[in-house]
């Protein structure tokens, strides 16, 4: 089964790896990246940055390990807020050739459980291209109801697109 464990900065090498080997499964979901980005120091400042946001309590920065304990991607419990909102944004990605195995179901229900159980949050969201259906397949399969569409929600590939949008409540 997957496991999520907290990014480290040993983990920039083979997220170097996959993300070159997945740039093209990745494109048509991700914004469009400087070169920098796919590089073993463009991973080591992701790295730095996200372990940055985590110390400040605004992100939980993991990667997805394979069934061998290998990083397989990258899963983001993303803009914490505190307070009367308790909710944050969950992100993730699956490296290709590890995708469509139930690799991404598995780890967003870890990541589900350690949102409401560790962190205590009320409500976690996500959103996708309107035509992701494989990842809205895995929201559904662990729980998230669509609660609506954002338009012009995030800027894809250099366009402003629109995404449905996807929540889960802690019912605890």
């Amino acid at each position: 089964m997957s496991i999520l464990r907290l990014i480290s900065s040993g983990d920039a090498p083979p997220l170097t790896a996959l993300l070159q080997e997945s740039r093209e499964h990745l494109a048509p979901w991700d914004p469009i990246r400087p070169e920098r980005f796919f590089t073993l120091e463009g991973q080591q400042e992701e790295v730095r940055h996200a372990l940055r946001a985590h110390a400040d309590g605004t992100r939980v920065p993991f990667v997805i390990l394979d069934d061998d304990g290998a990083v397989a991607g990258r899963l983001n419990i993303n803009n914490v807020v505190r307070g009367a909102f308790e909710s944050a944004s969950l992100g993730y990605w699956v490296a290709a050739g590890r995708a469509g195995g139930g690799l991404g179901t598995r780890a967003v229900a870890r990541a589900v459980t350690y949102a409401f159980s560790t962190m205590a949050l009320h409500r976690l969201e996500a959103g996708t291209l309107l035509h992701n259906e494989a990842s809205q397949r895995v929201l559904l399969k662990n729980g998230f109801t669509e609660f609506g569409v954002a338009p012009g929600y995030l800027n894809i590939q250099g366009r402003w697109q629109d995404h449905r949008l996807f929540q889960r409540l802690n019912e605890a």
